[in-house]
């Protein structure tokens, strides 16, 4: 995990085991081996639903892990090896900052109607246009 004392882009930051977060940080982002471990089970799998990015990565330095597994989700899905579904604002937001938006085979800036949809629930929004 890396972590800070703050959410600053200038702030020392450092990357920690999860069982050694310092109480007095905050853990900001996934560090170097999540990021690996997370590539590896992308490599195993057919199909990717992804909703919410991995860190605070509106501010750098702690987009990273965020950027680097969206990379990875690009990487596949241009192989044909993954059928990515990516969902919500801040998703399409860092995959936006990863430049792959337009590499995932589908991307909806809903996020909890978005998995709502998923679990097969009724949208009332969608109900009312196909009754309509």
């Amino acid at each position: 995990m890396v972590v800070a004392a703050t959410l600053d882009p200038e702030v020392a930051s450092r990357t920690v085991g999860i069982e050694v977060v310092p109480s007095d940080m905050m853990i900001l982002d996934v560090g170097p081996l999540t990021v690996t471990r997370i590539a590896a089970l992308l490599e195993e799998a057919s199909t990717l639903i992804w909703n919410g990015p991995h860190g605070a990565f509106e501010t750098p330095p702690f987009d990273r892990g965020t950027v680097a597994v969206a990379k990875k989700i690009g990487e596949l899905t241009r192989a044909g090896k993954l059928l990515s579904v990516a969902g919500g604002g801040d998703t399409v937001a860092a995959l936006d900052a990863a430049r792959v938006s337009d590499e995932l085979s589908y991307v909806s800036t809903a996020g909890g109607a978005f998995l709502e949809w998923l679990e097969g629930r009724e949208l009332p929004g969608v109900t009312a246009l196909c009754s309509g």
